[in-house]
């Protein structure tokens, strides 16, 4: 469970510190559904309080009805297929240290609240990550299938792009809460490629290093429906053996 009388001064520094900065930063380099969702949950998710889960969860539950799981840190993957499968998003309570505020080795609360959580709000993206969690669910056996959904989380749900009246804009959390991969997306500083499932679920990635290539999409819609075309290859293929 989430303490909240364990964070400290620095802890609201920390959080007040990373939120207005990348709040200024975003405009113009984030997508629309991403700010506006954002902007939508200002009530319970803003700069001057560090996010209380439970406010959280009771306004999702008028919205996507989605609920914050707290967990420790990384947790294994068939849980989090799980978890994601009935509208669980897992996230940390710890925040970095004032020393850390540009790099960390794992995700902290930052990361996964201000990150992830505002596109849950958003109806055509929440369904996308629910059917993610419930395919994951469908293959907990198959090494080879969870791996390939990795790289789609990976390239979408973390680093994904949109291009919006002509122009590369970020949706996915582990750039919105990156001050500087923001801003590499912003500059054109990487590879932009057309989104193809088929090509993601087979590209290695690396988690120590600036993307260098990035999928762009037209809509969410058109990220739900390729997975629903991906669910139903796979199927098809299970029915078969």
């Amino acid at each position: 469970m989430q303490d909240m009388s364990k964070y400290t001064k620095e802890d609201l520094w920390v959080w007040k510190t990373l939120f207005t900065r990348q709040q200024s930063n975003i405009p113009g380099k984030a997508s629309r559904a991403y700010i506006q969702a954002l902007e939508h949950m200002s009530p319970v998710l803003n700069a001057d309080e560090i996010p209380d889960f439970k406010k959280i969860n009771a306004w999702f539950q008028t919205k996507t009805q989605w609920e914050l799981q707290v967990v420790p840190g990384l947790i294994p993957v068939q849980d989090f297929f799980q978890l994601l499968a009935e509208r669980k998003f897992s996230s940390s309570t710890w925040l970095r240290s004032k020393d850390s505020l540009d790099y960390l080795e794992e995700p902290d609360m930052f990361h996964d609240i201000y990150g992830h959580v505002p596109l849950l709000s958003n109806p055509v993206f929440s369904e996308f990550v629910h059917e993610f969690g419930k395919l994951g669910c469908q293959f907990l056996d198959d090494s080879e299938k969870l791996l390939q959904l990795q790289r789609l989380y990976w390239f979408t749900i973390e680093f994904g792009v949109i291009k919006e009246q002509g122009k590369v804009q970020s949706y996915g959390a582990g750039i919105l809460s990156s001050y500087g991969e923001t801003n590499q997306i912003h500059e054109q500083k990487a590879n932009f490629l057309d989104y193809s499932i088929e090509a993601i679920v087979q590209k290695v990635f690396r988690t120590d290093i600036m993307q260098e290539d990035y999928y762009v999409i037209s809509s969410f819609e058109v990220l739900f429906e390729s997975l629903k075309e991906l669910s139903e290859v796979w199927n098809e293929r299970l029915t078969e053996v």
